[in-house]
């Protein structure tokens, strides 16, 4: 059997030699991981520099083809900051993802609770409710814009047939009801996949927990607060970071329902960012809009990712 015998690197710290068998399977690894690699560099980090590239270049629909675009320094982020459209999009965003994370937190926490014990039906009525979060966004987006129809909808049909309004809702014609339309229809995909990442949280906790809590006279509420909740806080944070780096992002959802209308009632950065691109055919502002919609995802990514090597460290 090799020995692996130890030399001084340039700093005079002790380094070990690899063996063949170990540079061999480095080597092996590497080749393996190539067709990753290649991926990644093609269509995420090369994207992601061009879209760097452009943003700040004077590039339209008119020179990009032409390749007669020039740089113009920070300009176009000048242009976007100031234009009131952005922060309309960015308080929306907000709004947006703030709404749909508390309620489909609360209501994925409330059905994980429900599926962790087993009664007939469980797991035909689990399956039905993960339809919303394996279906398309686009086909969700249909789905819920015939619904909120105000016309021929679904939802005003049954309204008015129990007498609760007397006239059709306009529900996607109206700001402040159109963005809660999209709310409620980002909720049908988001609290299947809250309740998913919870239920195999509590599926972790150990049930003579519950069974010591019961023998001391804890209610179901104190056994709640004080073993649930608290042993939950790892997934909690995993749940609601993947929550707000999912739900700010949404744009197929939304530009099917309302193309982020009316009057920008529901333009969202996403949707402001292709509005700007290929609709105003601005690719350097669009680029550049796309830059500043990325940085918030990338922080909380970042933080993502921080925690899970702090949770296993």
């Amino acid at each position: 059997m090799s020995k692996v015998k130890p030399t001084l690197g340039r700093k005079g710290k002790s380094k070990r030699e690899l063996s063949p068998t170990q540079k061999a399977t480095r080597r092996l690894g590497l080749v393996l991981s190539t067709p990753a690699l290649l991926y990644i560099g093609i269509f995420l980090i090369f994207p992601l520099f061009y879209n760097l590239f452009l943003s700040v270049t004077d590039a339209n629909g008119r020179n990009l083809i032409s390749g007669t675009f020039s740089f113009n320094n920070f300009a176009n982020y000048v242009n976007v900051l100031s234009d009131p459209l952005f922060w309309n999009g960015l308080l929306l965003s907000l709004i947006f993802t703030f709404a749909c994370l508390i309620t489909q937190y609360i209501f994925g926490f409330a059905l994980a609770l429900l599926f962790r014990r087993p009664f007939p039906g469980n797991g035909i009525i689990r399956a039905l409710l993960l339809v919303g979060w394996i279906l398309p966004p686009v086909v969700t987006g249909t789905i819920f814009k015939w619904m909120f129809d105000s016309d021929y909808g679904v939802l005003n049909f049954f309204l008015q047939s129990f007498g609760i309004i007397d006239e059709p809702i306009r529900w996607l014609t109206v700001g402040s009801t159109a963005l809660l339309s999209v709310i409620i229809a980002n909720l049908w995909i988001g609290i299947p996949f809250n309740m998913l990442l919870l239920l195999s949280g509590l599926h972790t906790i150990d049930d003579s927990l519950y069974e010591a809590a019961s023998v001391d006279g804890a209610s179901r509420w104190n056994q709640f607060w004080k073993i649930t909740f608290p042993l939950m806080k790892p997934v909690t944070v995993s749940v609601l970071l993947l929550g707000v780096i999912n739900t700010y992002k949404v744009f197929d959802l939304i530009y099917t329902m309302t193309k982020g209308g009316p009057v920008s009632s529901t333009t969202t950065l996403p949707v402001y960012t292709y509005l700007e691109t290929y609709t105003v055919f601005e690719f350097g502002n669009g680029a550049a809009a796309s830059v500043l919609t990325l940085l918030i995802p990338l922080f909380l990514s970042w933080y993502y990712v921080k925690s899970l090597n702090e949770e296993e460290n």
